[in-house]
């Protein structure tokens, strides 16, 4: 089995004249934390919907887990082994917590997903899969809590906990910090770090602080192409990173 699990090689996305990726190549390995950094408009998310089969591609190939994906919708994928975040919250506010996850255990299965005219006792109550999210993103407490009542930083875990009810190889979050206050961060740090035991990590994310601390590699975007790439210290370093994008905040901060 190859220590990567998912490539991406001369993947282009085009609207109209605009390019909004120009030929990204990326390799990502297993059990890791791969952050996707740059400035607005770099192609960072477009990168997101490309892999994940939120959006199609132009030109180029995508390959997960040894498989060629780049034609396949998002739900195939899913079905695959990738699960995402996004970047606006987005859940069932007026359901507890359980049954927030327990809906997203159950929509990897489209026999589970769409049997509506049973109620989800038994097999479709997915009990194991929801407790062993519950105690991992720490919300076990709030179980039967309805989702409008949780803060914004426990909406966030909750969201990132939607994400591993679906049992997935990769797991890809889109600025899972966004809008948190300071208390909550570090707790998401950790549960992001955690996750690589399991899982392989594709993350993007401003806040430097979190990307150079929990990252094993970084990737650099510029203008919808590969600016650099490595480890978090060769990134810190790169002259040309600081001249594109962190400059004076690669010490810290948001960018």
């Amino acid at each position: 089995m190859t220590d990567i699990l998912i490539e991406a090689v001369g993947v282009t996305k085009h609207y109209g004249k605009f390019a909004a990726l120009g030929g990204v190549d990326l390799k990502i390995r297993r059990n890791t934390v791969h952050s996707v950094i740059g400035p607005n408009g770099a192609g960072k998310t477009t990168l997101f919907h490309m892999l994940t089969g939120t959006g199609t591609t132009t030109g180029g190939r995508i390959l997960f887990d040894g498989h060629d994906v780049t034609r396949e919708p998002d739900h195939q994928r899913v079905q695959r082994g990738m699960a995402r975040s996004f970047q606006v919250t987005a859940l069932f506010t007026s359901l507890s917590v359980r049954e927030n996850l327990r809906v997203a255990a159950q929509g990897v299965s489209p026999r589970q997903a769409m049997n509506c005219w049973r109620a989800p006792v038994g097999e479709l109550a997915c009990t194991q899969t929801v407790d062993e999210v519950l105690q991992r993103v720490g919300l076990e407490r709030l179980a039967n809590t309805p989702v409008s009542e949780l803060s914004h930083g426990q909406q966030r875990r909750l969201e990132v906990g939607m994400a591993l009810a679906a049992r997935p190889k990769a797991i890809f979050l889109d600025e899972p910090t966004s809008g948190m206050g300071i208390d909550d961060l570090d707790d998401m740090k950790q549960l992001i770090r955690s996750l690589r035991d399991r899982h392989t990590v594709v993350l993007i994310e401003h806040n430097m602080n979190i990307v150079m601390d929990i990252s094993d590699t970084v990737t650099v975007m510029q203008l919808g192409r590969v600016l650099a790439e490595g480890l978090p210290g060769d990134i810190r370093s790169d002259a040309r990173v600081r001249t594109a994008y962190l400059g004076n905040m690669i010490t810290g901060g948001k960018a």
